[in-house]
């Protein structure tokens, strides 16, 4: 793909551009375009995958263009279906509003929210009638819906797929109506929803506009743009697959400094340059030099991988932080002492069993997983392994607790 715009950084870490042509016209007018991105809040941290979401829409800030944020309050309440093989669970409006009680100042960490444009599509999605939502399922047909990639592959296997589940295209594709998005950006897996964007405008064109979107007052059809699409490669989360709070697999751009850099230390070496060429700003030359160092062994694969947590850290933290985090790191790994900060916790008891120590303590969040830490040798009481999962043991001031790599507890 050859690039005409003037900022290659906008083309880094794309996976496709709908509408190429139509694409690069509209970046080389002049006009200030509007660029939708949409966000379910399904958990209550952003992570990295997402995060290079608006790291990309970060650069057409900078470029004068105006970012046009939805935060999906109405269509979390359904679930985005794109890489789910079972039906996904309905999140209660409680929920909802938990989980984005703090987006707005996680995003801000990257976007300059003063310049966003922020909605939420329960303003639109949330005033459709009956009447409403039947014209717009003319827009699809069922065979349509029912062959997108994991329904197909759910059919196939005879798996549930639920009807509200059908409705989450329709629903994104008329959040571009509302907004008249020039331009969307989503990841790779939202390919089918983003087209549902451009279909459901031309719908638009010619078909009456429903009451909930107040668009045009005097007229009665849409005569905004068809937006174009830019789709991102997927960020792989630390245990291979794509990135998801579902999966448990993901870095928060608000975990600590000493989290974040030892998530990093722990990921798998292949993963190492996907993670450079998308979650850095370090130049591509640089990343394939390092690249090729480490194919000819003139580098250290624990060095490489120092270096992608330093610059990731000093991105959402600072350098100071990144480094704090890096010596703290060599502190338990290398030296295999205890961290200088260890959480506390208040233990009345002067002898437990072991099992009711790791619960209450919220190491373990049952005696089941305390007794399965415990026979994988993952439990260590003052640096020592402890293998006998019916012990008592006797509650000493300052004693140190610790499961896996990096969780550690101090009693006081």
């Amino acid at each position: 793909m050859k690039i005409k715009t003037d900022d290659k950084k906008i083309m880094r870490g794309v996976e496709c551009i709908i509408e190429y042509d139509s694409f690069q016209k509209k970046i080389l007018s002049g006009k200030k375009l509007r660029v939708k991105h949409g966000i379910d809040p399904t958990g209550p941290k952003i992570h990295l995958g997402r995060a290079l979401q608006f790291q990309k829409l970060r650069l057409f800030q900078e470029l004068g263009h105006k970012v046009v944020l939805i935060i999906g309050d109405f269509t979390a309440q359904i679930g985005d279906a794109s890489d789910k093989q079972t039906i996904r669970r309905s999140l209660s409006e409680r929920e909802i509003k938990k989980n984005m009680k703090d987006y707005e100042k996680q995003i801000g960490k990257i976007l300059d929210m003063k310049k966003v444009e922020l909605r939420y599509n329960s303003e639109w999605l949330g005033k459709l009638t009956a009447k409403d939502l039947i014209s717009l399922s003319t827009s699809f047909t069922a065979q349509q819906l029912i062959q997108r990639r994991n329904f197909k592959e759910r059919w196939d296997a005879n798996k549930p797929i639920g009807l509200h589940e059908l409705d989450y295209p329709l629903f994104q594709g008329l959040d571009s109506v509302a907004v008249r998005a020039d331009i969307e950006l989503g990841g790779s897996d939202q390919l089918f929803n983003l087209l549902a964007g451009c279909k459901i405008q031309r719908f638009f064109k010619t078909n009456l506009l429903f009451d909930c979107l107040k668009i045009n007052k005097n007229k009665d059809f849409y005569k905004g743009p068809i937006q174009n699409i830019i789709t991102l490669k997927m960020l792989s989360g630390l245990d291979g697959r794509k990135m998801s709070t579902s999966w448990e697999n993901i870095i928060t751009i608000i975990d600590s400094p000493e989290d974040m850099y030892g998530k990093i230390m722990s990921m798998k070496d292949e993963l190492i340059f996907q993670y450079f060429e998308l979650c850095t700003f370090l130049p591509m030359k640089e990343i394939k030099q390092i690249e090729e160092d480490l194919a000819e062994q003139k580098t250290n694969p624990r060095d490489v991988k120092a270096k992608l947590a330093r610059e990731i850290v000093i991105i959402y933290h600072s350098k100071k932080e990144a480094l704090s985090a890096e010596k703290e790191f060599e502190r338990v790994f290398k030296e295999k002492k205890a961290p200088t900060k260890i959480p506390e916790i208040k233990i009345k008891e002067r002898k437990l069993a072991i099992l009711d120590l790791l619960v209450k303590t919220k190491i373990a969040s049952s005696k089941s997983e305390a007794k399965r830490l415990i026979l994988q040798k993952g439990v260590k009481i003052e640096n020592k392994i402890q293998d006998n999962w019916q012990k008592t043991v006797e509650i000493k001031k300052g004693m140190v607790i610790q499961v896996g790599k990096r969780r550690f507890i101090k009693l006081k």
